[in-house]
């Protein structure tokens, strides 16, 4: 018989798993995007268990060291790229994705790829998509002035333009760390400016003109 997702009873021991595969820190981390998530989907109306489970499971895979997570993709069947096998520190959402679904097959597929797209993103993130990566940003373990800031906006703006918010303060933020940027950054972030243009132009019907002081 396929387990429920949707129970408690599954949420509890998929719980009681994580707390065996991650540090403490990482596990409060979890428990607080699990959290956060659901009270992000009461917000834009999205599926809130989903988005509870997603948020638990999101860095199942967080426990491995570079070899490891390099190795967990080769167990799993997985062709990564140049670029990808050079980034180690991002593969943790793509394994777990893969590895969730099969050892959890009743698991949906919107939740799986929530998990998937939660560190790199992508063109086409659907409302899940963007609650998890938000939730990941925001969660109440994280600290500083600009999250505090991105936190007291879920209020203000809608679910894409609060996602392009969290998306550009992580950018930012790899670059100040001086981590390596995924090449697709420009083509992820530019997929949502025709959206963002008209925003503006509604928002702003009398834009002073590109140059002018």
């Amino acid at each position: 018989m396929v387990a429920d997702w949707r129970s408690d009873e599954f949420y509890g021991q998929r719980r009681e798993e994580l707390a065996s595969r991650v540090g403490p820190r990482r596990f409060a981390h979890s428990l607080g995007v699990a959290e956060t998530a659901a009270k992000l989907a009461r917000r834009y109306g999205a599926d809130e268990r989903a988005a509870r489970v997603a948020g638990l499971l999101h860095d199942w895979d967080k426990g491995y060291d570079d070899p490891g997570i390099l190795a967990r993709a080769d167990e799993l069947g997985m062709e990564l790229t140049d670029e990808l096998a050079a980034m180690p520190r991002v593969l943790h959402g793509l394994t777990a994705a893969v590895a969730l679904g099969r050892q959890f097959p009743e698991l949906p597929p919107e939740v799986l790829t929530a998990v998937e797209r939660h560190t790199l993103g992508e063109v086409d993130m659907g409302d899940l998509d963007m609650i998890l990566y938000i939730a990941d940003a925001l969660e109440p373990g994280r600290k500083g002035k600009k999250v505090e800031k991105l936190r007291a906006r879920v209020d203000e703006l809608e679910l894409r333009e609060l996602f392009l918010e969290v998306y550009a303060y992580w950018v930012q933020l790899i670059m100040e760390r001086r981590h390596p940027v995924y090449s697709r950054t420009t083509e992820i972030w530019n997929s949502y400016m025709p959206e963002q243009e008209v925003y503006h132009a509604e928002a702003n019907p009398d834009p002073i003109p590109y140059g002018r002081p």
